[in-house]
């Protein structure tokens, strides 16, 4: 699941580590919005 995250994430021009950041910080703070997270609904600073 991991491998797919990133490459997903550097298919959709993000940074992996960034995302996976995002990702685990937002999960964190609202569990029920993974849809939000979802590599082509990112856009990180």
């Amino acid at each position: 699941m991991l491998y797919s995250m990133i490459e997903s994430a550097k298919a959709n021009g993000l940074t992996p580590f960034d995302y996976l950041m995002h990702c685990l910080q937002q999960l964190s703070l609202k569990p029920e919005s993974l849809e939000k997270l979802l590599p082509w609904n990112v856009q990180l600073g």
